[in-house]
């Protein structure tokens, strides 16, 4: 029988009481720093940074900016750069500046700067959508993938757009309802299958439980699907390789996750389904040194730690002679519960593996180690 600490341990590391909602938190590639966005009490929008120094979470930059700040990424800047596109709840799509020097050993070892993370001025801004930029994602940046760095933004208003940062206000490619057809507030966005110059895709989530597949090389709708409950996080288990798997969180406690390898005319992916949580699972997002591990927050305060089982034939041969999928299997290897509030984000470090921060709606920030990922 083996001992209960063999398997993976989810330990709380730094705990940071936060006065005001954070709504996103984001490791800074490269670092070993972190951003939390989110909005004070009094209606404007905070963007903080916290260095990990000896135990504890220190802050070193703090801007307070008019709209609140929803969601962030740094997929589509440079490692040299780390430019940090943020979108508010008006709307606005902002790109901020770092100007960084860095050893590209990571943590423990001397990190050098110039001109310390200066997010004051934006060096981009578009007006990106009419109501709350709900969900962001980047793509063809941190050395990961290939192609032209973008960043795909999903909105209130029912539309899911992506935008190249060296395009001035006109978004690269722009989906929405036909005209007579409802908008759907779309809650989440994420890239994958960004694995040459010419291929990408989005998916998209949305309020109703639709999900939306975009094929942005032929500008299509290349599947969807509806999983019956609104559609919290999306996203692959890698952007930068031909398309594998897809997870996707829901309210009422349940993920689905996508065998995305394989595509049948009329079925479309196999996929199984976990009823996880007891509540929404707010977040999901997986392992960068394993993409068959992953991790969900769920809306009663906890983590839940998986890993995906692959079966042992991934497709087989309908009557028609046509491929099909066939879905694999989940094991949970750890769970812990940190707040009796929603964590609503989470972010792996893409440098050191175990170490991740997240956040919740107890206004409360936390780095957490997870041990053990290895024999996982």
């Amino acid at each position: 029988m083996s001992s209960p600490l063999s398997k993976p341990q989810i330990i709380a590391h730094i705990q940071k009481s936060l006065n005001y909602t954070v709504f996103d938190s984001k490791w800074i590639p490269c670092s070993a720093k972190f951003v939390c966005l989110g909005n004070f009490a009094r209606g404007t929008g905070v963007f903080q940074i916290y260095e990990v120094q000896h135990g504890e979470a220190q802050l070193i930059k703090e801007v307070e900016k008019a709209k609140p700040i929803k969601c962030g990424t740094f997929g589509a800047s440079s490692l040299q750069q780390r430019h940090m596109a943020t979108g508010d709840f008006d709307g606005n799509l902002h790109i901020w500046y770092y100007n960084c020097l860095f050893t590209p050993n990571f943590y423990f070892v001397s990190v050098i700067h110039r001109n310390l993370e200066a997010p004051d001025v934006p060096v981009y801004t578009t007006k990106a959508h009419k109501e709350i930029v709900n969900s962001i994602d980047g793509v063809g940046g941190l050395g990961i993938g290939d192609g032209a760095p973008e960043i795909v933004t999903g909105s209130r208003d029912g539309t899911v757009k992506v935008w190249d940062p060296r395009q001035k206000d006109l978004p690269v490619a722009n989906m929405e309802p036909v005209e007579g057809e409802t908008k759907r507030d779309c809650w989440t966005v994420a890239f994958g299958h960004a694995f040459n110059d010419q291929d990408r895709c989005v998916c998209a989530g949305y309020d109703n439980g639709d999900i939306k597949l975009f094929d942005l090389r032929n500008m299509s709708l290349r599947w969807e699907t509806n999983i019956k409950n609104g559609v919290c996080c999306v996203e692959f288990d890698r952007k930068d390789i031909n398309m594998n798997k897809l997870v996707a969180t829901s309210l009422e406690g349940k993920f689905h996750v996508f065998d995305t390898r394989t595509q049948h005319p009329t079925k479309g992916f196999a996929s199984i389904s976990e009823k996880a949580h007891k509540a929404t699972i707010w977040q999901v997002r997986h392992l960068p040194q394993n993409r068959d591990i992953f991790m969900t927050a769920g809306g009663a305060g906890n983590l839940h730690l998986w890993k995906y089982e692959y079966p042992a034939q991934r497709s087989k041969k309908d009557s028609d002679g046509a491929d099909v999928g066939v879905a694999g299997s989940v094991n949970l290897l750890q769970n812990a519960t940190l707040s009796t509030q929603p964590i609503a984000s989470l972010d792996w470090s893409p440098d050191k593996q175990g170490l991740c921060v997240c956040s919740g709606f107890d206004q409360t920030v936390r780095v957490l180690i997870v041990t053990k990922l290895n024999v996982a």
